[in-house]
Parts: C-alpha cells; sequence; structure tokens
C-alpha cells in the first residue's frame, strides 16, 4: 500500500476540463439493488442484497471486503453486464437498469471499466492503436485516417510513449498494460469508470503511479471512481466515500473520515487489525479474523456477520440489523454499536 503519496483531497473539485463543476452533484444513485443466481437443487445465492449507495461528481467511491461479498458482482449489475433481479440504478435522472436496444448502447459510453486483469482484457492481436481507438470507431465518434493522432493523444494521458501505438500488449510491462486500460475507458470521455480490483495484479510501486494517475485524471476531467479493492489501506486512502461489504450486504458506510479511525462495525474493525503494516510496534501483532464464513446458500437468520463477531449476543441471531445513521455520513448496521 502507498503510504507517502496524497491520493484525495478536498481540492478535488478544481475541475479542469471544461464540462462544469457541479459540488456534491449525485452522478449516480443505486436503490435497493438486488443479484441473485438460481443454482442446483432450486436453491438461491444472493449476491447482493437490496443494496443502496451514491456516488458523487469527481468523487472515488470505495467498495471493500472480502472475496464473495458481492463487490464485482454489484458494480456488473450496475453496468448491466448482469441483469438486476430487483432494485434501480438511477444515472443523469433515469433508471438506467430499464433501457434497451439503441438507448442502452449509448448509455454504456458513459459508464466504463478497468479490469483486474489487464492482459485478458486486451485481444492480443489488436495493436495498441487499434485497442485504445475500437470505441470510438464502435459509436462513429472518429475517422480512421485520425486513429494515429487520437492513440498519441490518449497514450500521453496516461504517460505512455506515443511509440506505443504500433506495439502488441504483450510487449509492454503489468503496470504499462493497466495504463493501457485507462486510456481505453477514458477514450469515450465517460462521466463514470469502474475500476474492479485494478491495482490488485501490481506491484506496490507501480500502484502508487498507477493511483497517482487515476487521481490527477480524476481532478482534471471530474471523472467519478468506483474503486473496488481488497487492500482496505488502499481504498482507505484514495476513496472520499468507503462501503464495507460481507457477504452481499453493506454492513458500514462512511461519506466522510478514513475507516482506519473512524469504522465503527465490528468487521470493519476486525479488516483493520488484520492489515500488515510495515511500522509495527514491539509487541503488535496481526489480528487475523478468525471464524467461519456462513454458506451464501444457507445465510444464518439476523446479522450475517454474527459467526465471526465476538459481540453477537440474542438479537444479532434473530434480528437482521439495518443501516442506520451513527453519525452524520456514517451509516452502520450493526445493532451493538452506539
Amino acid at each position: 500500500m502507498p503510504e507517502n503519496v496524497t491520493l484525495h483531497s478536498d481540492d478535488n473539485n478544481s475541475c479542469t476540463s471544461g464540462r462544469g463543476c457541479p459540488h456534491g452533484e449525485i452522478v449516480l444513485e443505486v436503490k435497493n439493488l438486488t443479484k441473485t443466481f438460481a443454482v442446483e437443487g432450486g436453491k438461491v445465492l444472493t449476491a447482493c442484497d437490496n443494496v443502496s449507495l451514491q456516488a458523487y461528481w469527481g468523487k472515488t467511491l470505495g467498495i471493500i471486503g472480502e472475496s464473495g461479498c458481492g463487490k464485482s458482482t454489484l458494480v456488473r449489475t450496475i453496468l448491466q453486464i448482469h441483469p438486476a433481479t430487483g432494485g434501480g440504478v438511477v444515472f443523469e435522472g433515469q433508471d438506467i437498469l430499464e433501457l434497451k436496444g439503441e438507448a442502452l448502447r449509448q448509455n454504456r459510453r458513459k459508464l466504463q471499466m478497468v479490469f483486474q486483469d489487464p492482459s485478458a482484457a486486451f485481444n492480443p492481436k489488436m495493436r495498441v492503436k487499434d485497442i485504445l481507438c475500437e470505441p470510438l470507431l464502435n459509436y462513429g465518434l472518429l475517422k480512421k485516417s485520425a486513429i494515429d493522432a487520437k492513440a498519441a493523444e490518449l497514450l500521453q494521458m496516461v504517460e505512455l510513449p506515443v511509440e506505443f501505438k504500433d506495439r502488441y500488449p504483450h510487449s509492454m510491462s503489468g503496470g504499462q498494460r493497466q495504463r493501457l486500460g485507462i486510456a481505453r475507458a477514458l477514450a469515450l470521455e465517460p462521466r463514470v469508470i469502474v475500476c474492479d480490483e485494478a491495482t490488485s495484479a501490481l506491484d506496490v510501486s507501480v500502484q502508487e503511479k498507477i493511483c497517482e494517475l487515476l487521481v490527477r485524471l480524476q481532478k482534471e476531467k471530474g471523472i467519478t471512481y468506483l474503486f473496488i479493492c481488497h487492500d482496505i489501506g488502499l481504498v482507505d486512502l484514495i476513496s472520499h466515500q468507503v462501503a464495507v461489504m460481507y457477504l452481499g450486504n453493506v454492513v458500514e458506510l462512511l461519506e466522510q473520515g478514513r475507516l482506519s479511525t473512524e469504522g465503527a462495525h465490528p468487521y470493519t474493525k476486525a479488516l483493520m487489525k488484520s492489515i500488515f503494516k510495515v511500522d509495527f510496534k514491539p509487541g503488535e501483532k496481526i489480528e487475523p479474523l478468525e471464524g467461519d464464513i456462513p454458506s451464501p446458500l444457507d445465510l444464518p437468520q439476523g446479522c450475517p456477520f454474527q459467526s465471526r463477531c465476538e459481540l453477537c449476543q440474542e438479537i444479532c441471531r434473530n434480528v437482521k440489523p439495518k443501516l442506520r445513521q451513527l453519525q452524520p455520513g456514517h451509516l452502520v448496521a450493526c445493532h451493538l454499536v452506539k
């Protein structure tokens, strides 16, 4: 986790994109979004359970949680890679889950994605300039004669040499390929970019450079990020808001401040204690999160975290807690947190 870099600041609204700077504007609102999958034996797996979130203009919404908590399913449902089971996603005043045909296709220009594995995200037989300009050609926004110039512009935007436009992805390093993925996502000038584990496959030093690039682009263009990552420390640094997910549920939502100092849910605190730090003090220990994770096909009644929570009481076993305001901008789904 990069520690010596300022990844976000309050001057993030100093946009230079020319789009205008609507302070506090909600760009994307997820309303009670539910996604279930039918499995063998007639059972149902609930990957996302009535999730409600708001993403703001020029801000980063971090989504954190263990593998299988529903982070990637959530954003893939928002982008309609998976069809939603229930709920809605409001973007630019309309529920985009109801869009069909050409309206859906046009809306995809405004919400783009940077994938975890840049090696698998590109056609290995395509040159860099063709990868970058393919989205623009698909929407009729670029003439073939302008491919070289546009590719050079996009490469410079993500701090890659212009001569890379005639290369193939396999001849680039992992960090360079991830910059290429960011450039392709930027090609259509979207309002929202989903970063799905975009730094997970990179060395720590490369992670820092990629995060600095994302922050610079956000300040210049007013982009909203949905930033998904297993590294809670990195999410805590780069995000303006953080949602903590557990077994398909948002158990904590912090709209300002840092999880490391203000996280209140027992699950959030357990995650913070399990982080390996480079500045451990004498006698300080990593405290791994113990206990068995219940099967998502057979969730217990009550709180989904009850089997791993040291504070669990009778009410936790019988009544599922709902998100409630702990302080302004800070919601927690826990009966015991006051």
